[in-house]
């Protein structure tokens, strides 16, 4: 199975993003993605051979438990596929951070009732002393 194929249903993406915090017992993913997705216990342990079988996730017996986590050689694979396209969004990215900036910064001159505006010099002659 393509990479894309596996990473392409959302209950797999899912999955990577619990393992992504550290490693989980599948207990814990099943309980987590049959109450998101009201899929049975059957099912998620299908989706969970999926990324097992294609090399995106790794499993070890704990005892009478099965930890699961993220074996990242595959991701960094679809990482290198994706840099040629990145040039396709890193500008529009960049800009929406720069107004995501503008915005915060407006919102705190406005909370803190300061113009954006600097303030005018003093008239001359203003605070001169005798």
């Amino acid at each position: 199975m393509h990479a894309l194929d596996v990473l392409g249903d959302p209950v797999r993406r899912r999955i990577l993003e619990l393992l992504a915090d550290g490693e989980r017992a599948a207990g814990e993913i099943s309980a987590v993605v049959q109450g998101e997705f009201g899929i049975s216990q059957p099912g998620v342990s299908q989706h969970l051979r999926v990324l097992r079988d294609n090399g995106f996730a790794t499993v070890r017996a704990q005892g009478t438990r099965r930890l699961y986590a993220v074996d990242p050689a595959p991701l960094r694979e679809v990482d290198r596929w994706l840099d040629r396209y990145r040039h396709f969004w890193n500008q529009h990215l960049d800009a929406l951070g720069t107004e995501i900036a503008r915005g915060k910064r407006e919102r705190r001159v406005r909370e803190a009732n300061i113009s954006p505006i600097p303030p005018t010099s003093p008239p001359p002659g203003a605070g001169a002393g005798p």
